[in-house]
């Protein structure tokens, strides 16, 4: 079968990605362009208002002296109008019968005269007007011009004129542009990932439908999860149908093994009390096959309830509170041995995602056993390892032989023949905890003994407790 291409020239993903990414850009480009133009006229103005500014301070400024000159009062003028050359300037000129251009001037202007063209008599009305002037360096000045007649009744008309460099508008036009280019770029790459990546989710629903149905073949889930477009919807709510129908037929399997079990029980009960009577040896023998069967039934119970609950959601029992409870209980239990049964002070809390009465069970066999080989102590602790609650049961006893550690876990088999069981408490534990997804392995103890490890799933925060 001859490999499909990923991305074919005419592909829709291609067209679409080709499309949107030429016209995103010259949006963008056209978009850097009209927002360096709006601030370029936006510090013009600024400019120019600048320079009606000082143009009004030296209208206030001027004055005629009786000797027949000009003479400026001090103003709060610009430090850079005493500065040579600085790019910013006043000057007054003579106008009337006797006209002379720069009768005063601003130190800026050194020994040059700014060349101001004639100003018609209908604009002498004491407003003023915007010009473009060029210096004696060749530069453009933008420069407002305003005539005054003072009050004086000698006092000719003057004209006041006050200019600007435009290279003054240079450089923080030259900054906005570049933060400008800065911006637009990573924009424009932000935007491109977002096409990308909309392009990408948006025809990987098919993916994500083969996905699901991995996961469902693989039991990782009961049934096709998320949402879907909807041409794809249906198949996907029929095919959960199907899944539903299955999963109801397989818990009805097995509530009728559970209430077969629980109906065993009964006529168990009975035997074990008639034979608790009596002092025979066939009493004797009914009892400890009673106590056998019970074990079996247990076994299969809590095998079932645990597959059912792999499957529920939402399960969450808090760890420690058992874990004190069962030390409690087997404190009492073993109390004519002296055994110290203890949590360690550096035990962790959290929430185990399954049943409580799983946990117990568990937890009871571990603790129980350890305190079967303990000598004078079991320490239990509790900590939190990559999304998982794993407890370590240790005791002072004897210990396992690295040999025996894997078969100790096999149904029925019991280390030592002379200590009370049947052989299922830890087979028990371990396939409860491979049912949750967890695990149990036997070490050796710091204690001197054996070290049993149990790790279980740790449940989400926002769940909510197990009944």
């Amino acid at each position: 079968m001859s490999a499909v291409p990923r991305l074919p020239a005419g592909s829709l993903r291609l067209r679409l990605l080709a499309g949107t990414l030429v016209w995103m850009m010259l949006s963008i480009a056209l978009t850097g362009w009209a927002l360096r133009t709006l601030f370029q006229d936006h510090i013009t103005q600024q400019l120019q208002a600048q320079l009606v500014m000082q143009l009004d301070q030296l209208s206030a400024a001027a004055e005629w002296t009786p000797e027949g000159g000009i003479r400026v009062a001090p103003m709060a003028a610009d430090p850079r109008l005493s500065r040579p050359l600085s790019g910013l300037y006043w000057q007054i000129d003579r106008l009337g019968a006797a006209p002379q251009a720069g009768v005063a001037r601003s130190r800026s202007l050194w020994d040059q005269v700014l060349a101001v063209p004639a100003i018609p008599g209908n604009d002498r009305t004491g407003g003023h007007r915007v010009l473009s002037l060029p210096d004696a360096q060749g530069h453009d000045l933008l420069a407002v011009t305003r005539t005054l007649q003072l009050p004086e009744d000698q006092a000719p008309p003057l004209r006041l004129t006050v200019a600007g460099d435009t290279a003054l508008l240079a450089e923080p036009l030259q900054r906005f542009t570049h933060l400008l280019l800065i911006a637009l770029g990573l924009l424009s790459l932000g935007l491109a990932v977002a096409v990308v990546t909309q392009l990408h989710l948006a025809l990987r629903p098919l993916q994500r439908l083969r996905e699901r149905l991995a996961a469902v073949r693989k039991g990782q889930a009961a049934q096709l999860e998320g949402q879907f477009p909807q041409e794809l919807q249906p198949l996907v709510n029929e095919f959960n149908h199907v899944l539903a129908e299955n999963a109801r037929m397989v818990q009805r399997a097995r509530t009728q093994a559970g209430n077969l079990a629980h109906a065993v029980h009964t006529p168990l009960s009975i035997l074990a009390n008639a034979a608790a009577q009596e002092n025979t040896p066939l009493a004797q023998l009914v009892t400890e096959q009673v106590a056998s069967a019970h074990r079996q039934v247990d076994y299969h119970l809590a095998r079932a309830r645990a597959e059912a609950a792999v499957r529920a959601t939402g399960l969450s029992t808090p760890m420690l509170a058992p874990v004190r409870a069962l030390l409690r209980t087997m404190q009492r239990l073993h109390a004519d041995r002296s055994l110290v049964f203890e949590l360690a002070p550096q035990a962790q809390d959290g929430a185990f995602r399954g049943e409580e009465q799983d946990l117990y069970e568990m937890l009871g066999n571990l603790i129980d056993n350890a305190g079967k080989w303990a000598r004078t102590r079991v320490l239990v602790d509790v900590q939190r390892e990559d999304g998982q609650l794993c407890i370590t049961v240790d005791d002072d006893g004897p210990g396992i032989p690295e040999a025996l550690r894997g078969r100790m876990f096999e149904r029925g088999v019991q280390l030592d023949e002379h200590r009370p069981g049947a052989g299922l408490g830890l087979d028990i534990v371990r396939t409860l905890a491979q049912t949750y997804g967890g695990g149990i392995e036997a070490l050796a103890s710091p204690l001197g003994g054996a070290r049993l490890r149990l790790c279980l799933p740790a449940a989400d925060g926002d769940a909510h407790t197990a009944p």
